[in-house]
């Protein structure tokens, strides 16, 4: 379920999983796969320093109608856009207990691109730091303890967290290299030695 996040330059946007059978993200218009956010952050934490002209490619949907009603499409009323479309192939489990992020969600990536491309355009957005404490992606300006909480909660697994508390590989990988990097924007980040 995506949560609420602060910018520092847009007010509160949405960001995180809106289906549990999938490791795709939204961050307001953006849509992207976990793995892919998760392996180019993990570049980044390796890298001496981080540099201000990274890109990462995203699908964008300019048109909110075009991106559909969530909440419709989890109660299985209003199958919009294309998140109703990803509803009406992966409805919400029946039972609550089992909503629960799928580790296996990257196994539907072509099933969901396939369905994302009518929607949306691929565009190469802006993601990289802006100061030791300000994170730049797409339209969208972070805290660096904003981009903390953007990071923590794809390793959680979102709101429901991962089924079984089991993390996908890339996402472990991830957290390695952020807990090995020594660049202060990814201080903050739990079991992290950066100063």
């Amino acid at each position: 379920m995506p949560l609420a996040f602060q910018t520092i330059n847009r007010g509160q946007i949405a960001f995180g999983f809106f289906n549990i059978e999938s490791d795709m993200l939204l961050l307001q218009q953006y849509f992207f796969f976990a793995e892919d956010f998760c392996d180019f952050v993990s570049d980044c934490a390796k890298q001496p320093e981080w540099t201000r002209d990274t890109k990462f490619e995203v699908f964008e949907i300019a048109d909110s109608s075009d991106i559909g009603d969530l909440m419709g499409a989890i109660n299985g009323i209003r199958h919009t856009g294309f998140i109703g479309k990803t509803y009406r192939r992966f409805p919400f489990p029946e039972n609550p207990d089992d909503f629960k992020q799928n580790p296996q969600g990257f196994a539907t990536q072509e099933i969901f691109r396939e369905m994302i491309i009518p929607f949306a355009e691929t565009v190469m957005i802006p993601f990289h730091p802006l100061t030791q404490h300000q994170v730049r992606i797409g339209k969208y300006i972070f805290s660096q303890t904003q981009f903390m909480a953007l990071l923590e909660y794809v390793e959680r697994g979102g709101m429901p967290r991962w089924r079984d508390e089991i993390r996908p590989d890339y996402v472990r990988r991830m957290v390695l290299d952020i807990r090995e990097n020594r660049n202060r924007i990814f201080s903050g980040f739990p079991g992290s030695d950066n100063t």
